[in-house]
Parts: structure tokens; C-alpha cells; sequence
């Protein structure tokens, strides 16, 4: 995949307002793979709403979304596996971890689903991101801090043309939200993906291409 295309996007919730001033809704933008993006938003306009759109398990939206000109309403399941499995990796603002399951075993959920990293590379991972002692510990016992790490490792376990984070560094303080940018942007160039990162403030420092205001 090498765009990601809004044409007139706009959520259903949003379409009787008399006004919307934004950068993204109701606008025509692409995405384009390689580059790195910032959507800065305030609470209640949409951010979270654009990233469910995106990763295509909400479809109350107005507007059209293209994977390289192709409408992803046209999409069939099988398709979306594919798609999640090996262009479009995101992390949740809310996470998704299970946690009756350790921290590792989360992020070998996803991993089993492509072997894209060896367990060496995982355990590393864990270490350059400062939470080695909480691999084998159940993840909800850990901090949501330490939750947000191990989700942003499991985000990175996979091929990806394009990685979505939403809010990925709420919950981080300065010198872990900079270890975790550098191992981003380390991922992102190997696999020369697109990065797009959604923030109501705090977000990580990189030197993004473009910055929308949602």
C-alpha cells in the first residue's frame, strides 16, 4: 500500500453541524508511505473515531477512504486480514491488551501471525524500552504506562506500509517517549512505512512531513 486517500470524509455523528473547521474532515488528503504525520486534535473531534475508520472496523462516515484508490468499504474480511497482517499496523489509544495474558504473550499473539520478529529481537525490544523485568508479568498488573510499551512493541511486530499510533505517549515521561521514537522511526526506515501519529498534546518529537489540525 502506498496511499492513504480521505476524499470528503466526515463522521456520520458530525453531519448535521452547521460548521466544521478541520484539516482532515471534509477535505481531500493523502497519506503517502514513507513520510511521517501529525494529526493534532482536541477532545471530541474525531481522532479516535479516524483511526477506527482507518483500520476499517467502523464505517458510520460520510465521504470516501482509498487504499491506493480503491474504496475500503469494498474490502472483504479476507482482505482486511491481509491488510492488517502486512501494510497496516496501529496502536489504540485504549491499548487492547489482554490482561490475563503476560506481557510477552501479548505481543506473541501478534507476532505468530507473520514470524516477523525472532524472540531475540522481542526480548530486545523490552530491554531498549526499559520494561525487561515485565515480560513474563501478567499485563494487568502493570501500569498503563507499562501497558502503552508493550503495546507499542506489539505494534512494531509485524510488516507494515503504513503505522497508525494513536496518543502513544500519554502515559510516558520524556526519556522513555524519546527511546520510543527512536525505535519507531529505526522500524518505520527499514520497512519504509508512512507514519501517522494523533496527539491532544503530548506527542512524540519527530520530524514530521506534514501536521493536520483535526
Amino acid at each position: 500500500m502506498n496511499h492513504i486517500h480521505l476524499q470528503q470524509t466526515l463522521p456520520q455523528a458530525f453531519a448535521r453541524r452547521d460548521a466544521i473547521t478541520s484539516q482532515i474532515w471534509h477535505q481531500d488528503i493523502i497519506f503517502s508511505k514513507g513520510k511521517r504525520y501529525l494529526i493534532e486534535a482536541a477532545s471530541g473531534t474525531g481522532k479516535s473515531s479516524l483511526c477506527s475508520y482507518i483500520y476499517g472496523y467502523r464505517r458510520d462516515y460520510q465521504g470516501i477512504i482509498n487504499f491506493d484508490e480503491r474504496n475500503i468499504r469494498s474490502f472483504s474480511v479476507n482482505e482486511w486480514v491481509d491488510i492488517r497482517k502486512h501494510s497496516l499496523s496501529i496502536l489504540f489509544q485504549e491499548l487492547r491488551i489482554f490482561p490475563e495474558l503476560t506481557a510477552l504473550e501479548n505481543i506473541l499473539l501478534k507476532n505468530r501471525l507473520t514470524n516477523y520478529k525472532k524472540n531475540k529481537e522481542i526480548i530486545t525490544l523490552f530491554e531498549a524500552i526499559g520494561i525487561p523485568d515485565k515480560i513474563n508479568e501478567r499485563a494487568g498488573k502493570l501500569s498503563f504506562g507499562q501497558q502503552q510499551r508493550v503495546a507499542f512493541i506489539r505494534s512494531l511486530c509485524q510488516p507494515f506500509d503504513f503505522i497508525f499510533l494513536d496518543e502513544p505517549i500519554s502515559h510516558l515521561d520524556n526519556e522513555n517517549s524519546v527511546i520510543m521514537s527512536a525505535l519507531l522511526m529505526e522500524e518505520a526506515g527499514k520497512q519504509g512505512a508512512g507514519v501517522i501519529v494523533t496527539s491532544i498534546g503530548k506527542h512524540p518529537e519527530l520530524e514530521y512531513d506534514e501536521t493536520f489540525r483535526l
